[in-house]
Protein backbone atom coordinates (compact mmCIF):
# COMPACT_ATOMS: atom_id res chain seq x y z
CA UNK A 1 0.00 0.00 0.00
CA UNK A 2 0.82 3.63 -0.46
CA UNK A 3 2.45 4.96 2.51
CA UNK A 4 0.24 8.08 1.74
CA UNK A 5 -3.38 9.03 3.10
CA UNK A 6 -6.56 6.93 1.92
CA UNK A 7 -7.96 9.92 0.15
CA UNK A 8 -5.66 9.89 -2.39
CA UNK A 9 -7.67 6.74 -4.16
CA UNK A 10 -10.82 8.35 -3.88
CA UNK A 11 -12.69 7.81 -6.61
CA UNK A 12 -10.92 4.58 -7.97
CA UNK A 13 -12.71 1.77 -9.44
CA UNK A 14 -11.93 -1.92 -9.39
CA UNK A 15 -13.49 -4.24 -13.21
CA UNK A 16 -13.16 -6.68 -14.91
CA UNK A 17 -12.18 -7.07 -18.13
CA UNK A 18 -10.85 -9.14 -20.84
CA UNK A 19 -8.00 -8.71 -22.80
CA UNK A 20 -6.35 -10.54 -25.51
CA UNK A 21 -3.72 -12.92 -24.31
CA UNK A 22 -3.60 -17.35 -24.78
CA UNK A 23 -5.72 -19.15 -21.82
CA UNK A 24 -3.45 -21.00 -19.33
CA UNK A 25 -4.19 -22.97 -16.20
CA UNK A 26 -1.63 -21.42 -13.98
CA UNK A 27 -4.68 -19.91 -11.85
CA UNK A 28 -7.29 -21.44 -9.33
CA UNK A 29 -9.93 -20.70 -7.11
CA UNK A 30 -8.65 -22.19 -3.23
CA UNK A 31 -10.34 -22.53 -0.30
CA UNK A 32 -8.71 -21.96 3.26
CA UNK A 33 -10.53 -21.16 6.50
CA UNK A 34 -13.87 -21.17 4.98
CA UNK A 35 -12.60 -17.77 2.73
CA UNK A 36 -11.79 -18.53 -0.94
CA UNK A 37 -8.27 -16.55 -2.92
CA UNK A 38 -7.35 -16.97 -6.12
CA UNK A 39 -4.03 -18.38 -6.35
CA UNK A 40 -1.61 -18.29 -10.02
CA UNK A 41 1.41 -20.79 -9.78
CA UNK A 42 4.42 -20.09 -12.18
CA UNK A 43 7.91 -22.28 -12.94
CA UNK A 44 10.55 -19.43 -12.85
CA UNK A 45 12.77 -21.74 -14.74
CA UNK A 46 9.86 -21.52 -17.69
CA UNK A 47 8.43 -18.46 -17.01
CA UNK A 48 9.73 -14.92 -17.57
CA UNK A 49 9.49 -12.94 -14.31
CA UNK A 50 9.90 -9.57 -13.67
CA UNK A 51 9.64 -6.33 -12.22
CA UNK A 52 8.42 -3.16 -13.18
CA UNK A 53 8.46 0.27 -11.82
CA UNK A 54 8.68 3.33 -14.60
CA UNK A 55 8.53 3.51 -18.23
CA UNK A 56 11.03 4.00 -20.87
CA UNK A 57 10.48 7.45 -20.09
CA UNK A 58 10.99 7.45 -16.59
CA UNK A 59 7.32 8.01 -15.48
CA UNK A 60 5.73 5.49 -13.64
CA UNK A 61 3.57 2.79 -15.72
CA UNK A 62 0.37 3.44 -12.86
CA UNK A 63 -1.28 0.50 -14.14
CA UNK A 64 -1.41 -2.75 -15.80
CA UNK A 65 -2.61 -1.67 -19.85
CA UNK A 66 -0.08 1.16 -19.46
CA UNK A 67 3.01 -1.79 -19.06
CA UNK A 68 0.74 -3.99 -21.20
CA UNK A 69 0.90 -1.26 -23.95
CA UNK A 70 4.67 -0.57 -23.41
CA UNK A 71 5.43 -4.65 -23.95
CA UNK A 72 3.37 -4.91 -27.44
CA UNK A 73 6.26 -2.07 -28.68
CA UNK A 74 8.49 -5.25 -27.93
CA UNK A 75 6.43 -8.23 -29.60
CA UNK A 76 5.97 -8.70 -25.92
CA UNK A 77 2.46 -9.43 -23.74
CA UNK A 78 1.54 -10.09 -19.94
CA UNK A 79 0.67 -13.74 -19.16
CA UNK A 80 -0.25 -12.35 -15.66
CA UNK A 81 1.22 -9.18 -13.57
CA UNK A 82 0.45 -8.09 -9.32
CA UNK A 83 0.69 -5.05 -7.71
CA UNK A 84 4.26 -5.80 -6.39
CA UNK A 85 5.30 -4.12 -3.49
CA UNK A 86 4.71 -0.86 -1.29
CA UNK A 87 5.72 2.61 -2.57
CA UNK A 88 5.88 6.18 -1.71
CA UNK A 89 3.21 8.78 -2.92
CA UNK A 90 5.28 9.55 -5.92
CA UNK A 91 4.90 5.74 -7.03
CA UNK A 92 8.40 5.07 -6.29
CA UNK A 93 9.41 1.98 -3.84
CA UNK A 94 9.52 2.11 -0.39
CA UNK A 95 12.42 -0.59 -0.31
CA UNK A 96 14.71 -2.54 -2.24
CA UNK A 97 13.85 -2.76 -6.40
CA UNK A 98 15.69 -4.19 -8.76
CA UNK A 99 15.11 -4.58 -12.92
CA UNK A 100 17.90 -6.32 -14.87
CA UNK A 101 20.43 -6.50 -12.69
CA UNK A 102 20.07 -2.51 -11.66
CA UNK A 103 19.08 -1.25 -7.88
CA UNK A 104 16.91 1.46 -8.41
CA UNK A 105 15.77 1.11 -4.75
CA UNK A 106 18.07 -0.20 -2.00
CA UNK A 107 16.92 -2.46 0.58
CA UNK A 108 15.09 -0.77 3.70
CA UNK A 109 15.70 -1.97 7.26
CA UNK A 110 15.16 0.98 9.06
CA UNK A 111 12.59 1.53 11.74
CA UNK A 112 9.00 3.19 11.16
CA UNK A 113 5.49 2.55 11.06
CA UNK A 114 3.30 0.81 8.97
CA UNK A 115 3.23 -2.53 7.52
CA UNK A 116 5.94 -2.57 5.99
CA UNK A 117 8.35 -1.69 8.78
CA UNK A 118 6.55 -4.81 10.94
CA UNK A 119 10.09 -6.74 11.37
CA UNK A 120 10.98 -8.89 9.45
CA UNK A 121 9.67 -7.79 6.29
CA UNK A 122 11.52 -9.52 2.75
CA UNK A 123 12.74 -9.81 -0.49
CA UNK A 124 11.38 -11.46 -3.66
CA UNK A 125 14.22 -12.26 -6.19
CA UNK A 126 14.23 -13.84 -9.73
CA UNK A 127 17.43 -14.95 -10.92
CA UNK A 128 18.39 -17.70 -13.65
CA UNK A 129 15.59 -19.18 -13.85
CA UNK A 130 15.15 -19.50 -9.87
CA UNK A 131 13.07 -17.43 -7.63
CA UNK A 132 13.51 -17.31 -3.94
CA UNK A 133 11.84 -15.16 -0.54
CA UNK A 134 13.60 -14.49 2.23
CA UNK A 135 13.43 -12.19 4.92
CA UNK A 136 15.23 -8.70 4.61
CA UNK A 137 18.43 -9.43 6.88
CA UNK A 138 19.06 -12.82 5.85
CA UNK A 139 19.03 -11.35 2.12
CA UNK A 140 21.58 -9.13 2.76
CA UNK A 141 23.78 -11.36 4.74
CA UNK A 142 23.43 -14.19 1.51
CA UNK A 143 24.67 -11.26 -0.91
CA UNK A 144 22.44 -12.64 -3.54
CA UNK A 145 22.70 -10.48 -7.12
CA UNK A 146 18.91 -10.91 -8.64
CA UNK A 147 17.81 -10.18 -11.85
CA UNK A 148 14.51 -8.91 -10.20
CA UNK A 149 13.58 -7.79 -6.80
CA UNK A 150 11.15 -6.27 -5.00
CA UNK A 151 10.85 -6.22 -0.68
CA UNK A 152 7.70 -5.41 0.83
CA UNK A 153 6.31 -6.60 4.28
CA UNK A 154 5.98 -8.02 6.69
CA UNK A 155 6.77 -12.05 5.85
CA UNK A 156 4.52 -13.86 5.85
CA UNK A 157 6.00 -16.86 6.86
CA UNK A 158 9.47 -17.54 7.70
CA UNK A 159 11.30 -20.51 7.63
CA UNK A 160 7.69 -22.49 7.94
CA UNK A 161 7.04 -20.16 10.98
CA UNK A 162 4.26 -17.73 11.07
CA UNK A 163 5.15 -13.79 11.53
CA UNK A 164 5.18 -13.51 15.13
CA UNK A 165 3.44 -10.86 15.45
CA UNK A 166 0.20 -12.42 13.85
CA UNK A 167 -2.80 -13.00 15.85
CA UNK A 168 -5.28 -15.45 15.28
CA UNK A 169 -8.19 -13.83 16.69
CA UNK A 170 -6.70 -9.71 15.47
CA UNK A 171 -9.91 -7.58 14.27
CA UNK A 172 -7.79 -6.50 11.38
CA UNK A 173 -9.29 -7.73 7.66
CA UNK A 174 -7.99 -6.61 4.70
CA UNK A 175 -7.99 -7.53 1.00
CA UNK A 176 -4.61 -8.86 1.32
CA UNK A 177 -2.21 -9.83 -1.56
CA UNK A 178 1.17 -11.73 -1.38
CA UNK A 179 4.07 -14.16 -2.81
CA UNK A 180 5.75 -17.04 -1.97
CA UNK A 181 8.01 -19.99 -3.14
CA UNK A 182 7.18 -23.84 -2.76
CA UNK A 183 9.47 -26.00 -1.61
CA UNK A 184 9.89 -26.82 -5.33
CA UNK A 185 10.84 -24.08 -6.13
CA UNK A 186 7.46 -22.57 -7.89
CA UNK A 187 6.71 -19.31 -7.46
CA UNK A 188 2.74 -19.08 -6.24
CA UNK A 189 0.56 -15.49 -5.68
CA UNK A 190 -2.69 -15.17 -3.58
CA UNK A 191 -5.25 -12.55 -3.41
CA UNK A 192 -7.97 -12.96 -1.15
CA UNK A 193 -11.84 -12.48 -2.14
CA UNK A 194 -12.71 -11.15 0.58
CA UNK A 195 -10.64 -8.80 3.71
CA UNK A 196 -8.83 -11.24 5.54
CA UNK A 197 -6.45 -11.60 8.82
CA UNK A 198 -2.85 -11.53 8.41
CA UNK A 199 -2.45 -14.79 10.12
CA UNK A 200 -5.04 -16.59 8.18
CA UNK A 201 -3.42 -14.78 5.11
CA UNK A 202 0.10 -16.80 6.47
CA UNK A 203 -1.42 -19.69 6.66
CA UNK A 204 -2.91 -20.20 3.22
CA UNK A 205 0.80 -19.79 2.11
CA UNK A 206 2.35 -22.63 4.30
CA UNK A 207 -0.53 -24.81 4.74
CA UNK A 208 -2.22 -25.14 1.37
CA UNK A 209 0.36 -23.75 -1.37
CA UNK A 210 3.13 -25.47 0.56
CA UNK A 211 5.64 -22.17 0.84
CA UNK A 212 7.68 -22.39 3.57
CA UNK A 213 8.62 -18.37 2.88
CA UNK A 214 5.78 -15.94 1.88
CA UNK A 215 5.88 -12.49 1.65
CA UNK A 216 3.26 -10.03 2.29
CA UNK A 217 2.70 -7.58 -0.72
CA UNK A 218 0.03 -5.20 -0.06
CA UNK A 219 -3.90 -4.85 1.36
CA UNK A 220 -6.91 -3.15 0.33
CA UNK A 221 -5.59 -1.81 -3.00
CA UNK A 222 -4.32 -5.60 -3.89
CA UNK A 223 -4.91 -6.05 -7.91
CA UNK A 224 -4.61 -8.50 -10.35
CA UNK A 225 -4.11 -8.70 -13.99
CA UNK A 226 -4.61 -12.64 -15.23
CA UNK A 227 -6.47 -12.52 -18.20
CA UNK A 228 -6.85 -16.67 -18.06
CA UNK A 229 -9.68 -15.83 -15.81
CA UNK A 230 -11.03 -13.04 -17.12
CA UNK A 231 -9.20 -10.77 -14.16
CA UNK A 232 -7.89 -7.08 -14.87
CA UNK A 233 -8.23 -5.18 -12.13
CA UNK A 234 -7.84 -0.99 -12.45
CA UNK A 235 -7.27 0.20 -9.36
CA UNK A 236 -5.33 3.22 -9.73
CA UNK A 237 -1.90 4.31 -9.04
CA UNK A 238 -0.13 0.85 -8.62
CA UNK A 239 4.21 1.10 -7.83
CA UNK A 240 6.07 -1.67 -8.37
CA UNK A 241 4.50 -4.15 -10.52
CA UNK A 242 5.54 -8.21 -10.84
CA UNK A 243 4.41 -9.17 -14.20
CA UNK A 244 5.05 -12.80 -16.19
CA UNK A 245 6.04 -11.83 -19.47
CA UNK A 246 5.64 -13.53 -22.83
CA UNK A 247 6.70 -13.33 -26.26
CA UNK A 248 4.38 -12.89 -29.65
CA UNK A 249 5.07 -16.36 -31.63
CA UNK A 250 6.96 -15.20 -35.18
Amino acid sequence: MPLFPKAFLTGAAIFTAILAAPAGANCRNVMHLGEEYITCSFDPASSDIRLYNKDQAGAPFKSFKALSQELRHRDEYLLFAMNGGMYHEDLSPVGLHIEKGVEQTPLNTNPGWGNFHMLPNGVFHVAEGRAGVMAADAYRAAGIRPRFATQSGPMLVIDGALHPRFLPDSDSFKTRNGVGVTGSGKVVFAVSKRPVRFHDFATLFRNELGCPNALFLDGTISSLYAPEIKRHDRLFPLGPIIAVVARFPR
